[in-house]
């Protein structure tokens, strides 16, 4: 099993979303999130003064799915997110060892 998470855009998640679900992924935990990059923020006129935004809002999507469907996720999450400027996201794949569904006691892939 492998644990997506992808930090994105928050006007891209209902692409994501859609994307995701024609791969045929069914669930998904989304979070508001704050980060910056390489574009470190930028400066904002708001009344006559200039303020310094460190942090833009981001999106973070994580998903736990079985091996054989984690390149057509990525590539999907990439397609969908993608927009050519900075600042589209990054994506991170890792191992998880072991799930369990709480209602039922199932285990492993059949716990996601």
């Amino acid at each position: 099993m492998k644990k997506i998470e992808a930090i994105i855009k928050p006007f891209k998640l209902d692409e994501v979303k859609e994307a995701l679900q024609e791969v045929g992924l069914q669930g998904i935990t989304v979070t508001e999130a704050k980060g910056f990059g390489r574009q470190k923020g930028h400066t904002e006129l708001y009344r006559g003064a200039e303020y310094v935004v460190d942090f833009l809002p981001k999106v973070k999507v994580e998903i736990v799915l079985a091996d054989d469907l984690v390149e057509k996720a990525v590539e999907a999450i990439r397609n969908a997110a993608q927009t050519g400027r900075i600042g589209d996201g990054k994506i991170f794949v890792s191992n998880i060892e072991e799930a369990v569904r709480i209602r039922t006691g199932e285990t492993g892939v059949d716990a996601i």
